[in-house]
């Protein structure tokens, strides 16, 4: 067995983000919508940098209007995660593009989505939990309505709170009140930090705002007293490899900090982040670790076992995604 064909876990994925683009020209197409200037001349997302594509995901987004389209976009995310071996996945979920924050329309959407998850976890094999997301280029007022709704819904399905969006828009503590109400609620929380933000953004993410999970936080590398205080936390980074390299952070899997973070003693786990944007998968990531630092399967055996402890799972589904790995 290659280590492209291992079970795997996935902790950082953005569901409006793993649309595939065909799904999204055919829901277009359905609704007379033209998004013609968001796709290449392959029929893949087109962006220029960072910013640009912050633009066309939300362009993209746009066409999911109701319930039932992200039913129907869950139950394609999770098909095609399984068939690259995704066997658990939490995917960041915003109210903000189910139902613009207001709460009953949420609970529609997420009724919707949980529905998609059940009949995947039985036709594929995959299970899905949420963790709701606040953007943070919405501003903080905007975040603490995600922030509502994640406390309002919280349970065996939504299970954590975070944040994603545009690093370079205020600061972590701007959003301590979102984080507070999450926490309260019982939620596991992470928020985006160190990708565009520096290493100041993931040391502000673990003491200001008290995460046990950063997304990315790959730039913490270049601090080593910061790199020290991960290890000593037990803080847990969602790194997206092929995310990084195709926004331009690295030039290659080869320069990528993943092997010298771990090696450190940072907890460190492998996603895909918007796989079509980045046209990766977690197969991809998979081969091109292996290719770049030599991991075989007993070191993606050691990844997925941080990504199982760090899930934000109940106990019950921990150990049925064990025996899954084991099999």
């Amino acid at each position: 067995m290659s280590v492209a064909d291992l079970p795997k876990i996935e902790l950082h994925l953005h569901h409006e983000g793993a649309a595939p683009p065909a799904f999204i020209r055919q829901l277009a197409h359905e609704k007379k919508m033209d998004l013609s200037g968001i796709f290449r001349a392959d029929g893949g997302y087109d962006f220029r940098d960072f910013t640009h594509f912050l633009s066309v995901y939300e362009a993209a987004s746009e066409v999911l209007t109701g319930p039932e389209e992200f039913r129907r976009l869950t139950l394609a995310i999770l098909e095609e995660s399984a068939a690259n071996g995704v066997v658990y996945t939490e995917s960041f979920v915003s109210p903000d593009f189910c139902g613009g924050g207001d709460l009953a329309a949420w609970r529609d959407y997420l009724a919707a989505i949980q529905d998609a998850s059940e009949e995947a976890e039985k036709r594929f094999g995959i299970t899905l939990r949420g963790v709701v997301t606040c953007v943070r280029h919405f501003g903080a007022e905007t975040a603490k309505k995600a922030a509502q709704c994640a406390a309002d819904t919280a349970g065996d399905w939504v299970v954590g709170f975070g944040m994603g969006g545009n690093e370079g828009m205020g600061e972590q503590g701007d959003f301590a009140w979102s984080f507070d109400c999450a926490r309260e609620a019982g939620l596991r929380l992470t928020t985006h930090a160190g990708e565009f933000g520096g290493p100041e953004s993931v040391r502000d993410a673990v003491r200001v705002l008290g995460v046990e999970r950063i997304g990315h936080g790959v730039r913490a590398f270049e601090d080593a007293d910061l790199v020290h205080e991960l290890v000593d936390r037990g803080t847990v980074l969602e790194v997206c490899p092929g995310s990084n390299v195709v926004l331009g952070l690295f030039p290659d899997f080869a320069s990528h900090p993943i092997a010298r973070l771990r090696d450190a003693g940072v907890k460190v786990t492998v996603s895909t982040d918007d796989p079509p944007f980045f046209h990766t998968t977690m197969r991809r990531e998979y081969e091109m670790l292996n290719k770049a630092f030599g991991w075989d399967a007993d070191d993606f055996a050691a990844l997925n076992a941080t990504a199982l402890a760090a899930a934000f799972c109940d106990d019950a589904t921990r150990e049925r995604v064990q025996k899954r790995l084991e099999s």
